[in-house]
């Protein structure tokens, strides 16, 4: 295997010219752009970056496996994949793969290229979060048809044959979603916001969500008064969207978002009609502002990840399928490729006020990050975290 060009030779990581400028924006790819009131500043927005592409390189042994990990994503500033992106990598890493990881905000067609370059690399698996989960299928074709396995890795590639599928349990995640908001408005009037209509998730996601609420609406308990869509997971479609459902009624309950940019975008809209933390919001994926809105009482629940689990376990995958030794799944998975998929799934947490001390205790964020805007005179429950 030729790994010359992408093997640093005493250097742990290498990190491209492209990813020093992303880190020049955002500080480490981590920021976010949502501005939810007074005193919280906007990162640049997604227009500031939306062509740029950060390639990492990781170096394992000379002969060692050489993983591709394909992560395109609605913008730079999304939190979520930067960590799923360091904990895949340097799981890898330690067993020794080369790992070369393109992260790119430019749409299908960027991913479609950058999936080319991996394999002109000569890498041995793709693994792949997928901007469209139904049009990289004829690409995905082309890099199996070369001999490649690939592994979906948290959203399912839909209508060809892929090697394995490893996520959270995503139809779970919607059921927590309408346990939270029940339980909290077990009457009244609710909005659901979904995510992006390209994300096989989303769908997963809804299912569950309505799989709990639809015989509460059956019974007139609740009315769910409108349902959207979201062509992307975007901060900016959501505060447009629903921005114009607000222009004809805030007459809501409770918003079910479908992740945590989306409640970050209701919950601005609400604070701007003051009336953030009257309405019931739940998101998943815990990014930091989600936590704090979550202690601070804006947000009722977002559902914690464990990305920690599931990286590395996705890396021993990945090494696994390589050297062709195929793990057994937890189950299988249709996508409606004639094909079951291997699937391997890890399970997510929902996390209120009075059990933050999961994110905690994993080291997902700090304690003085979740809790910076509360007052001196915190709850118990916040006391309590003050240990970790």
């Amino acid at each position: 295997m030729e790994n010359n060009q992408r093997i640093s030779t005493g250097k742990a990581w290498k990190i491209t010219v492209l990813t020093l400028v992303c880190m020049a924006l955002f500080g480490s790819c981590g920021g976010q752009r949502q501005q939810t009131g007074p005193g919280r500043s906007a990162s640049p927005s997604a227009s500031q970056v939306r062509d740029t592409a950060a390639a990492v390189e990781t170096a394992g042994g000379p002969a060692g496996i050489t993983i591709g990990f394909s992560i395109s994503t609605d913008d730079f500033v999304t939190e979520r994949w930067n960590k799923d992106m360091r904990a895949f990598s340097g799981a890898a890493q330690e067993l020794g793969a080369n790992v070369i990881v393109q992260l790119s905000a430019g749409g299908i067609q960027k991913q479609i290229s950058q999936i080319n370059y991996m394999v002109n690399q000569k890498i041995d698996i793709l693994v792949i979060v997928a901007h469209d989960t139904d049009m990289i299928a004829g690409a995905i074709k082309q890099v199996r048809d070369a001999g490649i396995p690939v592994i979906a890795y948290d959203r399912l590639i839909m209508g060809v044959p892929i090697d394995a599928y490893i996520s959270f349990d995503n139809r779970e995640v919607g059921r927590m979603f309408g346990r939270a908001l029940l339980d909290a408005v077990p009457q009244g009037k609710y909005l659901m916001v979904n995510g992006s209509v390209v994300d096989s998730n989303s769908y997963e996601v809804s299912a569950g969500l309505h799989e709990i609420l639809d015989p509460v609406i059956a019974s007139g308990d609740i009315q769910l008064n409108r349902e959207i869509w979201l062509d992307e997971w975007s901060f900016d479609e959501a505060l447009e969207k629903v921005g114009a459902i607000f222009a004809e009624t805030t007459d809501f309950d409770a918003i079910s978002c479908g992740n945590d940019q989306i409640a970050g975008a209701v919950i601005q809209l609400l604070a701007e009609r003051r009336l953030a933390g009257k309405v019931a919001v739940v998101g998943q994926d815990a990014e930091l502002i989600s936590c704090q809105h979550v202690v601070e009482g804006l947000q009722l629940m977002t559902v914690y990840k464990p990305i920690g689990k599931l990286g590395p376990r996705a890396a021993k995958l990945a090494m696994s399928i390589a050297e062709n030794n195929r793990l057994p799944g937890d189950s299988l998975a249709d996508n409606q490729s004639g094909t079951m998929i291997p699937t391997y799934t890890e399970m997510p947490i929902a996390v209120y006020k009075d059990n933050m001390d999961v994110v905690l205790k994993d080291g997902f964020h700090s304690y003085e990050d979740i809790y910076r805007n509360v007052t001196a005179d915190i709850s118990g429950e916040a006391s309590r975290g003050m240990a970790y």
